[in-house]
Order: C-alpha cells, then structure tokens, then sequence
C-alpha cells in the first residue's frame, strides 16, 4: 500500500490552483518551486520570535488565558486510510504557533501577512485541521500534543509607513485575530478526496488558468520540450 506524504500548507493554494500539480508533486516528486521573496520569511521570523513566551492576551483578548509555548515546530501524524481507497496518507509539516491554555488545551495559531477576510478563515481551515490532527495522531516518536482546541489566525496588515523617534523608518501593521472553527469532518473527507485523487494511475486534467501547466504546454506545442 503506497503512503504519500501531504504538507499542510499544499492544502490550500496547491489543491485549490491545480490538481494535476498537486497530483504530479506528491505522487511523482515533481516540483516546481517558484519564486518566493526571502523577505516574507524574515518577517514571519520576527514576528514567531517576538510572540514566544508572550501571554495569549497579545495575540487577542478572546483566547483563554495562556501563553505561547513553541514557534515553527514539525509535526508528523500516523497514516490515515480510509475503507475504499487503495492508498494512505500522512501529514507532516510545521506549524508557526502554539499556545499553551492554562486549562491544560492547546491552539495552534498561523501567522499571515495579508489583508483580513473571512474567506481566509475557510481557506486556512484545512492547513491548521491538517497540524491539529497530526499532534493528537502523531507517528512514533513525533511531536504529541492534545487536545487542540482552538484554531486561528493572526494577520498582520501593513497599514502606513512612517518616520520613527530614533530616526529608523518603520512600516506600522495593524493586526486582526480570526478564529478559524475546526471541523474535522470536512478535513477527513478532503483528504479522502485527495487520496481517491492519488489511487488514479495518470493524473488530472490541468486547471485552465494554471501559468505552470499552460507553460508547459506552450512548450510542448513549440517542439521545445519532448
């Protein structure tokens, strides 16, 4: 029985964009890895580092009291099969936060530099559902934490940029807290979904407006790529 490994964060952009790619990646290893600006990283840097250890207050006033207890820590859950599929999953990735209830439950906390909407909640619903399960499944050895309780995100929104005091220019963000309601039956039957994908011999048709596969073709047609 072939087991496919799934990254929370393909979950979203990945299966929504295309499904031939996402097919192509995680049955066959193939990759492509666009252009990502190194900047983004460094700000998620800072902005992990600042909140560890900080009360669950800074992050919003409607989370139970808590402190944040680990930043950017992977995560592996057990295999996950399902009756009438001939293939099983895992889920291993990194999540950006977690804190730590004084009631003794968890949340897990992503952080987004974007603009705040409530379809993000939905839309992100499936990466953090996807670190939820695989802390309360973890495989043999990997990281085991349960129960999580709460989901959510904190978007960070740049709102002006200014001069500061010391002289130093600074961007100044305003910040947004979403729950993001957890639902694992809606997770468990995406990723049956996603392995009925998987069980197929030959992959997907190409979503339309995928620049990745339309170049790809283009290339094809041109008699440049075999």
């Amino acid at each position: 029985m072939a087991v496919y490994k799934l990254s929370p964060s393909d979950l979203t952009f990945l299966w929504d964009g295309c499904k031939r790619c996402f097919y192509l990646k995680v049955k066959h290893n193939i990759v492509y890895r666009g252009p990502f600006p190194g900047m983004f990283g460094r700000m998620g840097d800072l902005t992990s580092n600042y909140y560890l250890d900080k009360s669950s207050s800074e992050i919003s006033p409607e989370l139970p009291a808590g402190c944040v207890k680990f930043r950017e820590k992977w995560v592996k859950s057990v295999p996950i099969s399902f009756p009438d599929t001939s293939t099983q999953c895992i889920l291993k990735g990194r999540f950006d936060a977690l804190v730590a209830f004084e009631d003794g439950s968890y949340g897990i906390i992503d952080y987004k530099t974007s603009d705040a909407s409530e379809e993000k909640a939905a839309f992100y619903s499936r990466q953090l559902s996807a670190y939820a399960y695989a802390l309360e499944n973890p495989a043999p050895g990997a990281l085991s934490i349960s129960p999580i309780t709460r989901l959510g995100l904190f978007i960070i929104t740049p709102n002006r940029f200014e001069r500061m005091p010391n002289g130093e220019l600074a961007f100044v963000t305003r910040t947004t807290w979403m729950d993001v309601p957890r639902d694992d039956a809606t997770f468990l039957a995406l990723l049956r979904e996603i392995v009925t994908l998987l069980d197929k011999p030959t992959p997907p048709d190409s979503a339309e407006d995928c620049g990745l596969c339309n170049y790809r073709r283009n290339l094809n047609e041109a008699g440049i790529l075999d």
